[in-house]
């Protein structure tokens, strides 16, 4: 890593993985800090990159969305352009919710949220497989979700 982080930052990054919503004095105050020093900090993170953006985590199923699946895809045929078609049309799939190369057997994993299973289906056959360079998907529904966190682990990992 070419930054090196303080075990305040590391403090701070953490408090803000799990509310981006607390104020900077809310922060300086949970890890004895005063408030300038404490935003000085947080403006840096940001300006290294380290914190890209603070989002708000929705609840997929209060929303209705009851299904995800994990779909592996393999391209038809091989070559940095297909691959390089493939994920700029997949980022334009709003149930895709990631998408990652892959080694072994599949070229692509993909995260799709959907309402039910016919809507999942419906995506399949209507988009998904009409994307250029599809060869093979094989659907893996979720059924229990055990742990679902954005929070990365970063006192086991810094």
């Amino acid at each position: 890593m070419s930054t090196e982080l303080s075990p305040q930052d590391i403090r701070i990054l953490n408090l803000l993985q799990q509310d981006a919503s607390l104020t900077t004095q809310e922060i300086a105050d949970r890890i004895n800090m005063s408030q300038s020093p404490c935003w000085r900090r947080i403006s840096r993170l940001e300006e290294q990159g380290l914190i890209n953006r603070k989002v708000a985590v929705l609840d997929r199923e209060k929303l209705g969305m009851d299904i995800v699946v994990f779909a592996t895809v393999s391209l038809s045929t091989q070559g940095r352009k297909n691959l390089q078609d493939f994920e700029e049309e997949v980022k334009l799939l709003p149930e895709v919710t990631e998408c990652y190369t892959m080694t072994g057997m599949w070229d692509f994993m993909l995260k799709i949220v959907a309402r039910d299973i016919r809507h999942y289906e419906t995506f399949v056959r209507e988009y998904l497989v009409n994307l250029n360079h599809i060869g093979e998907v094989h659907s893996h529904v979720a059924v229990t979700e055990i742990k679902n966190t954005t929070a990365l682990p970063l006192e086991t990992q810094l």
